[in-house]
């Protein structure tokens, strides 16, 4: 069993994201799943990507919106979100505060 605050995991620029830090919670002990801390400063966002596996989010704090193929969706803390393995999709920050969010994908 491993058990860490997500403070004292260091934060990192999300490559290709604008004003995103990302902290990897889980990088040791698990073998098939990812858990990440991101933090959107205002007017930060994820680069619009997609990849072959499904997507999942749950939001912490803030708000913001989730840009995907079809639609934006605006995001506020308590919604999870899913994204389908294929789909294009963004998040962006949309207010003055920081978007906190969990992201959990598999290795």
């Amino acid at each position: 069993m491993k058990i860490v605050h997500y403070e004292d995991v260091e934060a990192d620029e999300a490559e290709g994201g604008s004003k995103l830090k990302m902290r990897f919670l889980n990088t040791e002990g698990s073998e098939t799943f990812a858990v990440r801390h991101c933090e959107f400063e205002p007017g930060g966002c994820s680069p619009s990507h997609s990849h072959s596996w499904e997507h999942e989010m749950f939001v912490l704090e803030g708000q913001g919106v989730v840009v995907g193929d079809n639609e934006t969706r605006a995001i506020v803390a308590g919604n999870a979100i899913s994204i389908p393995a294929g789909e294009k999709h963004q998040v962006r920050n949309t207010s003055e505060k920081t978007l906190r969010l969990l992201c959990m994908i598999p290795k």
